[in-house]
């Protein structure tokens, strides 16, 4: 491979060269054969089929008020749905990157880095130094999404090996292409959920189950034993079963897969499919009973004044009730997440079948807020992500190979499809919480109506 240099360790291949051109044509050089007797070679329409079945079966308990399937047989009306959430890929502007250099100390890593501690102890593991010896520079990173927070440091980790192999004679640049990433990294885990709700004659909820079917982001890492409790990871089903809603029976429970996918939290995490589950179902309910979504979501949440104030706001900003123009179409929602409470009205367009967002009015209670802009600047950054994301983004494999690559078919949100966003903070005197996460999750779930 000319002057390059390839090195095989635990992890793969790698080719060293003096620049990133170099390397990737070298690599295009090499012929290499894999061991896949331990990979997953199905697609991703046997592992969803797979789902449905498992949702046809009981799952652990989440959560289990009161006789949720009791109160469902006893209802005037019932109303059942399903739905399917693909991989997603965190796709961040900046490719995965990081510098490792050997010195008289010890090690010096540069990279942008969610979990410094992890990736200072895993480099101090492989080089076979002290933690202490171990220097970590975070840099500012051109998105990361939760994909530069594994728990076992994999981009670092490969980095450190490198090093090691060649006893740190140059320092080393470790690059991932968008390519490398998006068909051999981490994804949001794919999930099925189904739901079944009863209405009494005066189209209040009287019982919901809810079951989730998905893999777990935590089991087999050091968060397993904080995070996962009787068999339930909490990532999974956070969202769904801390519904804030008042419903007198409740039921949720979670079936994990052993699928050999490598995944990862995505911005918001569980909630990212719980809150699509719970809010579209919420607006499908509202219709059989013939009531207003604000109207209805208000009624239940008489327990949870974040929540109240967040969804009030939003429709007061948005003159909720009010005409809408021909051509346009509204739809509400209100969740938590990362401890934060975000509303959200959005008004829609429809023309010859082409769906454009066009407005978004965002109510957010954050606890007591330190700088608003970056609050704002954090619930548009999520909007938009959310949004790219609903519209056309997800993961698919075929006999076990992902079949997107790149922004040409694992397309952002472009700039002329943002919609206009006001935001719009809830006056509080709780300690501030997450703004980062609540945006995206509060964004994926909304739906229309007339």
């Amino acid at each position: 491979v000319g002057s390059e240099m390839c090195i095989r360790d635990s992890r793969g291949v790698a080719v060293m060269a003096k620049n990133t051109w170099a390397a990737i044509k070298a690599r295009e050089a090499l012929s290499v054969e894999w061991d896949d007797s331990n990979a997953e070679m199905r697609g991703t329409d046997q592992i969803m089929a797979e789902y449905k079945e498992l949702a046809q079966k009981p799952g652990l308990p989440a959560r289990n008020d009161g006789d949720a399937s009791k109160a469902i047989k006893g209802a005037t009306q019932t109303i059942e749905a399903s739905y399917d959430f693909p991989y997603l890929a965190h796709a961040p502007m900046e490719p995965l990157d990081c510098l490792i250099e050997l010195t008289e100390k010890g090690a010096e890593v540069w990279a942008g880095s969610q979990i410094q501690t992890g990736d200072q102890h895993t480099v101090a593991a492989i080089l076979e130094l002290k933690p202490e010896q171990v220097t970590i520079n975070t840099l500012l990173a051109g998105g990361s999404f939760g994909r530069r927070g594994t728990p076992d440091s994999d981009m670092v980790s490969e980095a450190a090996m490198i090093v090691k192999a060649i006893k740190g004679k140059v320092p080393v640049r470790l690059i991932w292409t968008r390519e490398d990433d998006i068909q051999g990294g981490r994804y949001r885990p794919a999930y099925h959920h189904t739901l079944k709700a009863g209405l009494d004659d005066k189209g209040n909820i009287v019982g919901w189950q809810h079951k989730i079917v998905g893999q777990s982001i935590v089991t087999g890492t050091a968060f397993e034993g904080f995070l996962v409790k009787e068999g339930i990871d909490a990532t999974s089903v956070e969202g769904a079963s801390n519904l804030p809603y008042k419903i007198p029976n409740i039921s949720v429970d979670l079936t994990t897969t052993d699928v050999k996918i490598p995944v990862l939290w995505w911005r918001s995490v569980g909630s990212t499919h719980t809150a699509y589950s719970t809010e579209s179902f919420i607006d499908q309910l509202a219709k059989k009973a013939n009531r207003d979504p604000v109207e209805f979501r208000r009624s239940m949440l008489v327990d949870h004044p974040r929540h109240l104030a967040a969804l009030n706001l939003a429709a007061e900003k948005s003159n909720w009730g009010g005409p809408v123009a021909e051509g346009r179409y509204r739809g509400v929602a209100v969740h938590e997440s990362f401890n934060s409470v975000v509303a959200q009205v959005v008004e829609i367009s429809l023309d010859n079948s082409t769906l454009k967002v066009e407005k978004v009015w965002c109510a957010v209670d954050c606890g007591i807020v330190v700088n608003p802009s970056i609050v704002e600047a954090q619930m548009e950054g999520g909007i938009g992500f959310g949004l790219g994301a609903i519209l056309r983004n997800e993961v698919t494999l075929d006999e076990g190979i992902v079949e997107q690559s790149n922004f040409h078919d694992y397309e952002p949100l472009r700039i002329d499809e943002m919609p206009y966003i006001s935001v719009h903070i809830v006056p509080s005197e709780a300690a501030p919480t997450g703004v980062g996460e609540p945006g995206a999750v509060s964004y994926t779930h909304l739906r229309a109506h007339e």
